[in-house]
């Protein structure tokens, strides 16, 4: 099938990717635009995790201020470089995560920050638990690790479903965001603050 110039023009319009990427696209989804652009998809979720190494050495500092002033966030989000700092759609992702922050309250960036101490006493809180409810020794480390994947998912910010998106993580978002503007991308740090009563 050919693929014309309309149907590359189409196509870069949906999904931000080149004009050779989108024309090879086409040509491997015999010129049908939806599966071109989950064939673009698939190879930039590939891409994202390759660049996943890459350092992020450049950035901004995105920040949220929820209406009526009661809750501000202030978060680090980093880049390989100032040009794409600089983009529309990487401030768009910043104010997205700023304001994700801002409502769904993680403690941590990843699992990784999540300190020794906090994870030990987790797991004996669910230990106890577990076996208070009469649950059998022989289960309880399953159950155990069951709830932290929770405790993951509630309280760290890559790992918590979007508050715009729940079907996606913020790490998947990000990685969206990694293979359309092609660097790496990294959350720094975040500081939330609230006023509360």
């Amino acid at each position: 099938m050919e693929v014309t110039a309309d149907m590359v023009k189409t196509l870069r319009e949906k999904s931000g990717a080149g004009i050779l990427e989108c024309r090879n696209a086409l040509k491997e989804t015999s010129g049908d635009i939806e599966e071109a652009i989950t064939f673009l998809r698939k190879r930039g979720m590939a891409k994202a995790d390759k660049k996943g190494d890459r350092t992020t050495g450049d950035g901004a500092i995105g920040t949220y201020i929820h209406p009526g002033a009661k809750i501000g966030v202030l978060v680090e989000l980093n880049c390989e470089t100032d040009f794409v700092a600089k983009n529309d759609e990487y401030q768009a992702l910043l104010k997205d995560i700023a304001m994700h922050i801002a409502a769904a309250k993680p403690r941590f960036t990843s699992r990784d920050d999540v300190t020794q101490d906090v994870l030990d006493k987790e797991r004996e809180i669910f230990a106890h638990q577990a076996r208070e409810s009469g649950k059998p020794e022989n289960v309880i480390d399953k159950i155990v690790d069951g709830k932290m994947s929770k405790f993951f998912e509630e309280n760290c910010l890559l790992d918590q479903p979007f508050v715009k998106d729940t079907s996606i993580t913020v790490q998947e978002l990000i990685k969206q965001k990694i293979a359309t503007l092609g660097e790496n991308i990294t959350v720094g740090g975040f500081s939330r603050m609230e006023i509360s009563k």
